[in-house]
């Protein structure tokens, strides 16, 4: 099982790549190649350049020669790649950002196409229809707002604060059946008991005894 899900799953991965993708990594593959080439040129010129001058201490200036003569060959190969490799960068450069200016247009199209099925739901002639019902609703609660606030006349404010002593009068026997607990009364005088402590213990007999 869990082959076929592998299966189904790089399916579903390929059918996401498009045509522009398959050939930008193409490009890309075309220059890693020729950059490691280009880097083996280098390294190999480098060495030939070496070999030439040892053979030139040697006294071998045939050899020194023909070495050099390689060493340029090898130049103009550089020379060659270094405008292949400009020519696939910008390729890839414009294959990329045509990728992006495709999704933009598809994105602005999408766009354009909810516009369209907006438009054709609501029309110029239904948008004003629908503003005119909102106006005279808008209105007509105004006018229900305004009888409402300023429609009762004197006689009927009269009549509201009548009703309303009436409810007061209504409720006031009820608290007076009720009754409010009496308080005690607040003494006048001191207990007979404090004062009689109280001059007992001013007497002398009591002052000498402490």
């Amino acid at each position: 099982m869990g082959n076929l899900f592998g299966k189904k799953e790089s399916k579903k991965t390929e059918s996401r790549v498009t045509e522009q993708d398959k050939a930008v990594l193409e490009l890309k593959q075309q220059r890693d190649k020729l950059k490691q080439l280009k880097k083996k040129i280098t390294l190999q010129m480098e060495k030939e350049r070496e070999r030439a001058r040892q053979f030139l201490k040697e006294g071998k200036k045939e050899k020194a020669k023909r070495l050099l003569r390689h060493k340029k060959f090898g130049e103009t190969q550089i020379e060659k790649m270094d405008g292949q490799l400009e020519n696939i960068d910008r390729m890839v450069h414009d294959l990329e950002f045509a990728q992006i200016e495709a999704q933009v247009v598809k994105g602005l199209q999408a766009g354009n196409e909810s516009l369209k099925k907006l438009h054709e739901m609501f029309s110029i002639e239904t948008v004003e229809k629908i503003m005119e019902e909102t106006r005279e609703a808008a209105e007509y609660q105004q006018e229900i707002d305004d009888l409402l606030s300023g429609g009762l006349t004197q006689e009927d404010e009269d009549d509201v604060l009548s009703e309303l002593d009436e409810i007061i009068k209504q409720s006031l026997p009820a608290v007076e059946d009720e009754g409010v607990p009496e308080l005690p009364d607040v003494p006048g005088q001191e207990p007979e008991e404090k004062v009689k402590a109280r001059k007992e213990k001013r007497s002398p007999e009591a002052m000498l005894a402490s």
